[in-house]
């Protein structure tokens, strides 16, 4: 304990290795292994330190907003509020779960990981000049926890946070093994307690708040558009972890109501970047003078990063989805495969994963490791989890679909709902039939035919558009049907999974267990996810979880790339690697090239 403490005194940062925790010579924490970089590297490798700094990039965003603060409930938040607030640690995108100093010099983990400890910096200063102390720590923490559903599941694991002077700050934890813990507490954004007394931090506001970090709001346009300014006194501008990023002098972000205004906008030379989602357009929408004569680039660049889950998303809450088998019939009518070729161009593949392009995604049957695991829930959950590998209903060859209408056919009979006038009705005689809510206009295409095909099956399905705002109000309230959602992952799971499907997030307003999962065999799985102690023991932890959550049908899975889709105006520069678990677009800069033009206010 003397050389753990030794250590940390130096500004040294443990690693929460296999075997338990020990010392070692680097300013990092890593969650299974070593840190790449060690005490003494100057910047990580994927940025170019010499990135000259300023100028101004504007980028978009459709939809509104009416709020600047990001952590409470209420409201549509601006884009971009998380530039302006450091946290405790800083992630790098080239390991898949490391953190190195940002806010915190040190990090103190004992030996027994009943706690952790973070050591601020002493140069931490906030906007306004004052230092960043203990108390904003402890502030930031109850604050959070009190006011979003989702921190208080994220760090259910600590049981009270306190400061020991002025720059340490010292986290406990309930019992359990939560070997992430710490790392995702070096992820807490830390606020200023002196600004926020005396305001009601749960209300929704325009005045720009106070932060810490490289950015501050320059204006704002309330609804459409608002710009950041980097801080020419940034505290932490000459730290490893930042040097080589945050290179823009100015960043705008401009709303617009509708895609193809954004898209049209864009050839325009209205703002710089833009990531492609729709396929079509990707293929399409982009062929124009300044892509052929080089002023604006397009290309794809290859990621590692886990695609998760996208789907139609069933919320159990409902009764009509409450049989798994009136979900896995739904599941049978939609037609991905005439979806990929005719919509998408052949872009995409079928995702049969919620943990997809990665190494954590379940293959093959359960190995024995899995079977640790699942045995003991055998009576809890779906048994093809033991005898088959969840692979979405396929429709090629001319009489796909209608073999999988048959077979959709066959599980709703066995669910007991029977067809009169056309109808699927239960036997109480009420219809099977519910609302697709969606927020984008372009996903209309993608839902309309397969309403038709569940009208083959006797099943009333509509389709709802909203905007923007009442859609966050909907589902932060679980106020749909079926709604289309993506679960981001990432390559190290852990206490997310709690509110991604945890049984107490079911009945959370704002929480993103969105399908409504109550099942002891997931929360168990989850826990499992949550204190596995080696790589080894998280993969098998992770497989399990997806198993019981793919013969679940809690979702009609959607597809995924690999690739991230980007086009932006040749002035943009980037360095020449780009990590592998992220595109690091704020390690890019301003250089020579072709500019936007200065834009009108948004339509």
């Amino acid at each position: 304990m003397r050389r753990i403490a030794a250590a940390l005194a130096c500004g040294l940062v443990v690693s929460m290795a296999a075997g338990g925790l020990r010392a070692e010579p680097h300013h990092g924490m890593a969650l299974y292994g070593e840190p790449k970089y060690g005490p003494d590297f100057t910047h990580f490798d994927y940025v170019n330190p010499n990135a000259p700094k300023g100028g101004k990039v504007t980028l978009s965003v459709i939809g509104s907003f009416d709020t600047l603060n990001p952590f409470t409930l209420k409201g549509v938040p601006a884009a971009g509020l998380g530039e302006m607030y450091d946290t405790l640690m800083a992630s790098s995108a080239d390991e898949p779960f490391t953190e190195y100093g940002l806010l915190a010099e040190s990090i103190d983990v004992p030996a027994d990981r009943g706690s952790v400890t973070f050591t601020l910096r002493e140069i931490a200063r906030w906007h306004d000049g004052k230092p960043v102390t203990a108390e904003d720590v402890v502030f930031s923490f109850e604050t959070l926890v009190k006011s979003h559903p989702f921190y208080r599941g994220y760090y259910a694991g600590v049981a009270k946070v306190e400061a020991d002077g002025p720059r340490r700050v010292r986290f406990t934890f309930k019992p359990g093994d939560n070997r992430e813990l710490p790392m995702i507490l070096g992820q807490l954004a830390v606020l200023p307690k002196h600004y926020w007394q005396g305001r009601d931090f749960a209300a929704t506001t325009l005045e720009p708040p106070l932060g810490s970090g490289a950015y501050k709001i320059a204006t704002v346009d309330a609804g459409r558009g608002i710009t950041y300014e980097r801080v020419a006194d940034y505290w932490g501008k000459d730290l490893p972890v930042n040097r080589g990023r945050n290179n823009f002098g100015t960043m705008a972000y401009q709303y617009y109501r509708d895609a193809t205004v954004a898209l049209q906008a864009f050839h325009g030379g209205l703002y710089d970047f833009r990531f492609e989602n729709v396929a079509k357009t990707w293929a399409t929408g982009y062929d124009v003078p300044a892509v052929k004569e080089g002023r604006m680039v397009k290309e794809e660049i290859a990621n590692k990063v886990p695609a998760g889950m996208q789907g139609f998303v069933f919320n159990t809450r409902r009764p009509v989805f409450q049989d798994p088998r009136v979900r896995q019939a739904i599941g049978y009518a939609f037609d991905f495969e005439w979806t990929n070729d005719t919509l998408f161009h052949g872009a995409y593949k079928r995702t049969d994963s919620y943990f997809e392009n990665s190494d954590l995604e379940s293959k093959g049957l359960p190995s024995p490791a899995e079977l640790k695991l699942l045995e003991p829930l055998r009576d809890k959950i779906p048994p093809e989890v033991f005898t088959k590998r969840y692979e979405p209903p396929v429709s090629k060859g001319p009489n796909g679909m209608r073999a999988n209408l048959l077979e959709a056919r066959k599980l709703l009979d066995a669910a007991g709902l029977e067809v009169k006038d056309g109808v699927r009705v239960f036997k109480d005689g009420k219809p099977l039939a519910f609302e697709i809510l969606i927020d984008s206009p372009s996903f209309e295409r993608v839902t309309l035919p397969f309403i038709d095909n569940l009208k083959r099956l006797g099943i009333q399905a509509s389709l709802r558009t909203v905007d923007t705002t009442q859609y966050e109000n909907r589902t932060r309230d679980f106020d749909f049907d079926m709604i289309v959602n993506v679960w981001g992952q990432s390559l190290s799971p852990g206490n997310e999974q709690r509110d991604f499907w945890g049984s107490a997030a079911a009945d959370d307003s704002g929480s993103r267990n969105f399908a409504g999962i109550k099942n002891p065999a997931v929360d168990a799985l989850v826990d499992a996810v949550v204190r596995a102690d080696t790589r080894e023991d998280l993969e098998a932890a992770v497989a399990a979880l997806d198993r019981v959550l793919l013969w679940g049908h809690y979702v009609v899975p959607h597809w995924h790339s690999g690739t991230y889709r980007v086009a932006y105006w040749n002035r943009l520069k980037r360095p020449e690697k780009t990590p592998p678990y992220s595109l690091a677009f704020d390690a890019w800069w301003i250089g020579e090239g072709a500019a936007p033009a200065a834009p009108p206010a948004p339509k």
